[in-house]
């Protein structure tokens, strides 16, 4: 019990740094993978082959703390490549992003094609005490927003927690807000981003909130296990 209430103080206090200007005290300086590469370096050959995935989520998905290249969208396209597959990832993650943010600017990343949509919001909702019917409805309708523009883009939805401090039934039904959306829109679901590293020391930054270098690999991981099925 006590193991579990350290992880949902720990997904709070990283929804507060979400939404802080504060810089963090660690800066990573490990240099971008090579294999990270943008698409528009490859072969025409392939580069007419290649497809979008937009990660579109807060700080998470940004990689507060980190380089860009370090953050798990970053990471995946690395196993995209790996794998042989011609997709192009496109990190458009905002530290301190809410449903009702990512509502009002998602039109603006819909003005591309987006063949598959990783949606990662809701978590400082959870913090704010945003009603989760408010932060349901504002999922739906971007989800609503990229199935009307492109109504063949794959929607990859990752699902987070409410912090405890909000009542028993706010969390309960802030968790079930990402099943719904999963099962009523027919997206796949990843339960919870953070389950292999919250919590964990050796997998978050000095201030014990943001996944590292090493953290960011296992949300990878996470996300990889998911995505590689849709893809």
């Amino acid at each position: 019990m006590q193991s579990e209430y350290l992880i949902f103080a720990l997904i709070l206090c990283f929804f507060v740094q979400c939404s802080s200007d504060t810089k963090p005290a660690e800066k990573a300086t490990k240099t971008p993978s090579a294999t990270a590469q943008n698409a528009v370096n490859q072969p025409k050959e392939k580069r007419k082959k290649t497809k979008s995935i937009l990660f579109f989520g807060d700080s998470l998905t940004a990689g507060y703390g980190l380089e860009k290249a370090q953050a798990f969208p970053a990471l995946v396209q690395e196993k995209i490549e790996e794998a042989g597959l011609y997709y192009n990832v496109i990190n458009a993650g905002v530290s301190g992003e809410t449903t009702a943010g990512g509502l009002r600017r998602v039109d603006w990343l819909l003005k591309n094609q987006v063949d598959i949509f990783v949606l990662e919001l809701g978590g400082n909702d959870g913090l704010r005490g945003v009603s989760p019917s408010e932060t349901l409805k504002n999922l739906q309708s971007i989800i609503d927003k990229v199935n009307t523009k492109y109504p063949k883009t794959k929607i990859v939805l990752a699902g987070m927690e409410a912090p405890p401090n909000m009542g028993a039934e706010f969390t309960s039904q802030f968790r079930n807000n990402y099943k719904k959306l999963a099962a009523e829109n027919d997206v796949t679901l990843i339960p919870f981003l953070l389950e292999k590293v919250a919590g964990n020391p050796k997998f978050n930054l000095e201030d014990g909130i943001h996944p590292n270098v090493e953290g960011q690999k296992l949300v990878a991981e996470t996300v990889w296990e998911y995505l590689k099925g849709v893809l």
